[in-house]
């Protein structure tokens, strides 16, 4: 009985199961096989100006899809480890841009005055593309990585400081109310109130920064040269190798999903419960 019992609530929970992967994962791949089918008819003629993706599988599968990490000394390095290098980079201005982001984004939304003061140079700097910052980074830092790093960073910090501020500004009156009836202190009133009502907004300009980051990232490389994902595509498209290009914006568009989803996974653990949604 113990046997047969434990079956059945192994089959019970597969078919719970079974709808979830029908509902959420069958779609994508029906798609993803659809566009694939498209794209090999479209460029399969001797005439086609891009690769199928039979012909990207043949000439990226040694060494690039099966051994990812290889290294064979100076640029001439596996994807694995092109991404690597540009992860590292993303790490460090993402996280100062994280770090003065909401420190300004606190400020700016206590403040009226700071507001007055400094949103509208928020908004005129925002807008400016983050390609644009690279010559004075380079004329600045002499370096190619501190120059990147730095775009990252200037890129990243604008919706996390203008979500930081909103989220502040957005904390509701009745909180506020109740700090003044409790007389709570300067630092009580941050880590009770403000804090908690404003961790949605923050992590949405999280969520944003991340996404642009990695967009920077890409764009930023193919100028600065050295190792990292974007130098790689510029470089495969200068010697004509397009199967190497498409391989590597497939392993960028995930790499920028996977980086997406850790923050909303952080979010959702750290957001809280009333507020999500």
């Amino acid at each position: 009985m113990t046997v047969l019992g434990s079956r059945s609530k192994k089959s019970s929970k597969l078919g719970k199961a079974m709808p979830a992967v029908t509902k959420y994962v069958v779609p994508p791949l029906v798609a993803i096989a659809v566009i694939l089918v498209i794209w090999q008819l479209i460029f399969s003629g001797p005439d086609a100006n891009l690769p199928g993706p039979i012909t990207v599988l043949q000439e990226t599968w040694d060494p690039l899809i099966i051994d990812p990490f290889f290294d064979y000394g100076g640029t001439n390095k596996g994807l694995g480890l092109q991404i690597l290098a540009s992860l590292g980079r993303v790490a460090i201005g993402f996280s100062l841009a994280a770090i003065v982001g909401i420190a300004l984004g606190i400020l700016v939304g206590i403040s009226p005055f700071v507001y007055r003061a400094l949103d509208p140079l928020f908004q005129v700097l925002r807008t400016v593309p983050p390609l644009a910052w690279l010559p004075l980074s380079l004329a600045a830092l002499q370096q190619s990585d501190p120059s990147a790093i730095f775009v990252i960073f200037i890129t990243a910090i604008w919706p996390i400081i203008i979500n930081t501020t909103v989220g502040v500004q957005q904390i509701p009156q009745d909180y506020r109310n109740v700090a003044k009836v409790l007389r709570l202190s300067g630092p009580k009133f941050f880590w009770k109130i403000l804090l908690p009502s404003a961790v949605p907004y923050i992590f949405t300009g999280l969520r944003i920064g991340i996404g642009l980051s990695w967009l920077a990232i890409v764009a930023a490389e193919m100028l600065t040269g050295g190792v990292g994902i974007g130098f790689f595509i510029w470089d495969a498209y200068n010697s004509s190798r397009l199967s190497e290009i498409i391989l590597a914006l497939v392993y960028v568009g995930i790499v920028g999903l996977i980086l997406d989803r850790l923050v909303a996974f952080v979010a959702s653990k750290v957001v809280p419960e009333e507020q999500k949604g």
